[in-house]
């Protein structure tokens, strides 16, 4: 099974280079120069030429990219990999799982996740609350203590005011 471990953004400069929207916990061991991906939509496979840290976002380049009209072409792509057994790892989902789990408060319903914003040093989670309006939540464990996929449940203990933001 395959798993999206990236999204290509914007091109960076004149040579075929990506911003990337990382969306796995390794993407050192992930994105390695010399690894061949599949991607979508099916554009082919992509070989990776590098793969550099410009600030807080990660620039790759691809054998099959020449070029800053090639990268605008493919922008918004899905890079796909392997799903592996380091996967498997308890404390950890794909964001496409979250999205639509019912978000609990003390045992009480307070929303549902509606989408979820992968972050540099943290994921916010997108919640419709059940009054009607949306609250970003840091997917940390000190707000988000417990994720159950098979249940369809997220246990929340957010700091005073959090959930009243409108």
């Amino acid at each position: 099974m395959d798993t999206v471990i990236a999204r290509l953004g914007k091109p960076h400069g004149i040579k075929g280079e990506f911003t990337v929207e990382v969306r796995t916990d390794r993407p050192e061991e992930r994105l390695t120069p010399g690894s061949t991906y599949a991607t979508d939509p099916d554009i082919g496979p992509l070989t990776l030429k590098s793969a550099r840290w410009h600030r807080d976002r990660l620039l790759l380049a691809f054998d099959e990219v020449p070029d800053r009209n090639r990268a605008e072409e493919i922008r918004n792509t899905l890079i796909l990999a392997d799903q592996d057994d380091d996967d498997e790892d308890t404390d950890a989902w794909y964001l496409d799982d979250l999205i639509g789990l019912k978000v609990y408060e003390n045992d009480a319903l307070v929303g549902e996740i509606v989408d979820v914003t992968n972050g540099t040093a943290q994921d916010l989670l997108h919640m419709k609350h059940t009054a009607g309006h949306v609250v970003l939540i840091p997917f940390v464990t000190a707000i988000v203590p417990e994720v159950d996929i098979e249940t369809g449940r997220i246990d929340v203990t957010p700091p005073a005011g959090l959930l009243d933001a409108e």
